[in-house]
């Protein structure tokens, strides 16, 4: 099978990726991540310039989704980039849910913000013990004056602090762990009764544990018809592991090029270590690692949005696993062909490998997804 870019496709990979290498270098991004928010509002304004924030946003405003392709190549941009802004989070992952749940008036007042940077949405989905479960949600929701009362903790919700509206999930009825009687909810992040509990991760992106203590809500708040969001829920975290292969890859091709260039100019025994043939060998195997990564990224994003729920969920599990082992073996002999130096600040491959691992573990780690392959194939 051939895979081809269209020459619209081509263009904007090529823009971004010109764009990500003329304003953020290594040390622009070590600079961003030492700063008190951990990103830069700036850079995401240049990205909406370049319309990258509206490709998950419907044409009626003002975006381009599906956009999977599209997607998939600003994705691997970002990744050789190691881009630390919420876009996994908000322009892809929030967009969609807006998307599918809002109402006309809800998706008119925030996906055209979102497309043009002035608001960051963000999702607070996941709960202690879930495992990467979007059923299982402890989080209430009651009926309260003319709104609704929410209660519970969300736990490691990527970007939080960085978010002007989190979509929390929370059950309105029904069992901790009943698939039924789930609801979204919009929720300012700076309501009376928000707290987050802030904390970096280890590659360096922000995330936080957000306490919801009695937060009142007005009736608007509601995204979709009450205790139905789970379809969508999973529906945006599928697109989300698509997203992720993308950058991935990205991360990846990243990591090879620092290390061939390292091997060419770190000597031993006065010449260079590329010429010894058992490293030879370890990074020809990191680029089977890397080129099988890829092949699997396209299809994820072939099938991203596919409406055969069961064929979808396997064949991105099938691609959320390869990357996942690819993550593992690329960064860790990243790491290993570099000695000491692979583990330090002042190496872009440091960096590489922190992402590599977080990725790994995002929206279902290997393992996870390797048994979600196997649950959905019988």
């Amino acid at each position: 099978m051939h895979f081809n870019l269209t020459e619209e496709q081509r263009a904007l990979a090529e823009t971004v990726q010109r764009f990500l290498a003329q304003q953020y270098g290594f040390e622009a991004r070590r600079t961003i991540l030492r700063s008190a928010e951990g990103w830069s509002r700036e850079t995401w304004g240049k990205l909406a310039e370049l319309g990258l924030l509206a490709l998950q946003i419907p044409p009626e405003h003002g975006g381009m989704a599906p956009a999977a392709i599209e997607t998939m190549v600003t994705l691997d941009a970002m990744g050789r980039a190691l881009l630390v802004e919420p876009y996994l989070s908000s322009a892809i992952l929030g967009s969609a849910l807006v998307g599918a749940l809002g109402s006309p008036a809800q998706r008119e007042a925030l996906l055209p913000a979102m497309a043009e940077g002035r608001r960051v949405v963000v999702p607070a989905a996941g709960e202690a013990g879930a495992r990467y479960d979007l059923s299982r949600v402890a989080t209430t929701a009651r009926r309260g004056g003319a709104g609704w009362v929410l209660a519970g903790r969300k736990a490691v919700v990527l970007h939080a602090p960085a978010a002007d509206l989190l979509l929390v999930s929370a059950r309105t009825a029904g069992a901790v762990d009943d698939a039924a009687g789930i609801s979204l909810f919009a929720v300012p992040a700076r309501s009376p009764g928000v707290r987050l509990v802030p904390y970096p991760l280890i590659d360096g992106q922000r995330a936080a544990d957000v306490i919801l203590a009695d937060v009142a809500l007005g009736a608007d708040a509601l995204l979709g018809a009450e205790g139905s969001a789970l379809p969508a829920l999973e529906a945006a975290w599928d697109l989300g592991v698509a997203a992720l292969c993308a950058e991935a890859v990205g991360v990846l091709q990243a990591t090879l090029d620092a290390t061939t260039e390292y091997t060419r100019t770190r000597k031993q025994f006065g010449v260079p270590i590329a010429r010894f043939q058992v490293l030879q060998h370890r990074m020809a195997d990191m680029l089977m690692h890397l080129e099988q990564a890829r092949s699997m990224s396209y299809l994820a994003a072939m099938v991203a949005t596919a409406d055969d729920l069961k064929d979808r969920r396997r064949k991105l599990s099938a691609a959320k696993v390869v990357v996942g082992q690819a993550c593992r073996f690329v960064g860790q002999q990243a790491v290993q062909l570099h000695g000491g130096m692979g583990v330090t600040e002042e190496l872009p491959v440091s960096h590489c490998f922190k992402r590599l691992l977080a990725i790994e573990a995002s929206l279902g780690d290997t393992e996870h997804h390797l048994e979600r392959f196997i649950m959905e194939g019988r």
